[in-house]
């Protein structure tokens, strides 16, 4: 299994989904009320958020305010109370890229080995995450 390049805690954009233009969203949905049909929903595709948690085995994260989902709870046995609420679902690591600190518009992630001297004399080589647009690290 190849190592992930989204880390928790990034700052990702996603590029892949449904749209969130609300102006295509309103003119889809005048043709389909024309039509008949029920309205779309916008989509996250343009959103940012930060990483909340990676799962590896799955490539999927968690990205604060993309994919929400409602979850209807059942009352628990021990006086929990149910409910309705929001939570954000897991997404494939290949609609999200990573947006560029420089000028925050989503990138490709490559990687740059760098030596570092260690206080006992050794030499330790350390990979560095580096934006593909501009080469700066991340």
């Amino acid at each position: 299994m190849a190592s992930m390049k989204i880390k928790k805690g990034d700052l990702v954009q996603v590029i892949s989904g449904r749209t969130s233009d609300a102006d295509r969203i309103a003119a889809r949905n005048k043709t389909r009320a024309d039509k008949g049909k029920s309205e779309l929903t916008p989509g996250d595709k343009g959103k940012q958020g930060r990483v909340l948690e990676v799962f590896p085995d799955t490539q999927r994260v968690i990205v604060e305010g993309v994919n929400r989902i409602t979850r209807h709870n059942k009352p628990g046995m021990n006086g929990q109370a149910g409910g309705i609420e929001q939570v954000e679902a897991p997404i494939h690591v290949s609609n999200v890229a990573i947006v560029d600190p420089e000028d925050n518009k989503p990138t490709r992630v490559g990687f740059r080995e760098e030596t570092v001297e260690l206080e006992n004399g050794r030499t330790k080589t350390m990979r560095v995450r580096i934006s593909k647009r501009t080469g700066k690290d991340i």
